[in-house]
């Protein structure tokens, strides 16, 4: 077993207290008061306990402290994962994707993701995913596009004649009605209306007698 490493003699304990008061990320106080524990004489293990790691993460933090001081603590920002395509190669991806697909030698009438994926491995034999290719067009400006859905039974003809009809009957009810006294049962003239006489109605005969 490896003799453990012994910390930078130009930092002690309450030094590393008082550092570990004023720092406001919580990863890099663990650190130190991880370090504060084997400065003031406690096991590598129980500092490692109270960093929540293991011996082997203890141990590195112990190298990046002795090698940077306190700023070895603090974890640096990643470079991320390096560009898929350089400029020129990204030129030449965006001039065939705006060039768009010949479809007697293609076979298609729009570029698919598999397509570009094919010619960046036939152009500069780089290996890559659908999913990376796609990253690499959105970043250029282009989206994905999804044809709209279709019903397996769909028939354009039925379609059509649905429209139809439905536009002839639209035109049908926006026509005015007729006069409603057309139709229907007739109104009577006020003129022309009669009245009723005397002698008319079954008391007739008893009003006429003498």
């Amino acid at each position: 077993m490896a003799a453990p490493i012994s910390l930078r003699e130009d930092f002690d304990g309450p030094m590393l207290r008082a550092l570990a008061r004023l720092e406001k990320a919580g990863s890099v106080t663990r650190r130190l008061l991880s370090l504060v524990t084997i400065y003031e004489g406690g096991t590598r293990g129980n500092a490692a306990r109270l960093g929540g790691v293991g011996l082997q993460t203890l141990r590195d933090w112990v190298l990046r402290f002795n090698a940077k001081g306190p700023d070895g603590l603090v974890d640096g920002k990643s470079s991320g994962r390096p560009p898929l395509l350089d400029d020129e190669q990204r030129r030449a991806l965006l001039a065939m994707v705006e060039a768009g697909p010949i479809p007697a030698i293609h076979e298609v009438v729009r570029w698919r993701l598999i397509d570009p994926v094919q010619w960046v491995f036939d152009e500069y034999g780089l290996l890559v995913t659908k999913q990376i290719l796609s990253r690499e067009l959105r970043a250029l400006g282009y989206r994905k596009l999804s044809a709209r859905p279709r019903h397996h039974q769909h028939d354009e003809a039925v379609v059509a004649a649905f429209k139809k009809k439905s536009q002839t009957f639209s035109l049908i009810s926006r026509r005015q009605p007729e006069n409603r006294s057309s139709y229907g049962s007739k109104t009577r003239p006020a003129s022309v209306r009669r009245t009723r006489s005397r002698g008319a109605g079954p008391n007739a005969a008893r009003d006429l007698s003498p």
